[in-house]
């Protein structure tokens, strides 16, 4: 009987020691954190807060951006590297894509095709832009006279059947208000005048079989 006695009763000792051991361990995480925050009150004390200042975070906005710009042109890269293994051409040439330059006054050709970093090429490339730039030019230019051209022209029949049709309203609101100031002409005695009236009604019996011819 007292073996198994002793052997509960430290039993019952080895699990309260854990115990205790835990508490110790929270309360020396706890007194560390107070004392790296400045005492037990829950501001901060001035050494602290220097220190905080002082210190780095790590955090810098413009630094991460430049890195995801710098990640991603690298993966551009690779991706472009790649393509060029599939095509069969080495992926350290010395090539620059083809580039569309417009043409201006100060530049002496009108397309750069490719640009070649190797001798006597750049040269050819050049004197090839500059004879399509003389085969473009005049073609270029007929073809925005003639466009040109068909614009006026559809512009100066518009204004001709603008002015067309106000014409026809103007004359048909003349005929209207000088038709309207005869209906409403009278005698001396207050009597409307009838000739205008007969005149009307004869105007459209007249008119009447001409439309149904």
């Amino acid at each position: 009987m007292k073996p198994r006695a002793l052997e509960h009763q430290r039993g019952g000792d080895g699990g309260g020691g854990g115990e205790r051991s835990e508490w110790k361990e929270k309360k020396k995480r706890r007194w560390r954190n107070e004392k790296r925050l400045g005492g037990k009150g829950g501001s901060l004390s001035l050494e602290a807060f220097a220190n905080a200042k002082s210190n780095p975070s790590g955090y810098n906005p413009s630094i991460i951006k430049k890195q995801r710009e710098f990640y991603r042109n690298a993966k551009f890269v690779k991706k472009y590297k790649k393509t060029l293994t599939q095509q069969g051409q080495p992926s350290d040439h010395k090539t620059i894509p083809d580039l569309e330059v417009p043409f201006s006054a100060n530049s002496p050709e009108f397309v750069i095709s490719s640009v070649v970093i190797e001798d006597g090429s750049s040269e050819n490339v050049r004197k090839l832009s500059k004879k399509k730039k003389k085969q473009t030019l005049p073609s270029l230019e007929e073809e925005y006279k003639k466009k040109r051209a068909e614009q006026e022209k559809a512009k100066m029949e518009k204004e001709l059947i603008i002015r067309a049709e106000e014409e026809a309203r103007a004359k048909a609101e003349s005929k209207r208000k000088d038709l309207r100031k005869k209906m409403f002409k009278k005698t001396r005695s207050g009597q409307p005048v009838m000739k205008y009236r007969i005149q009307h009604l004869l105007e459209g019996l007249v008119q009447k079989p001409n439309c149904n011819s």
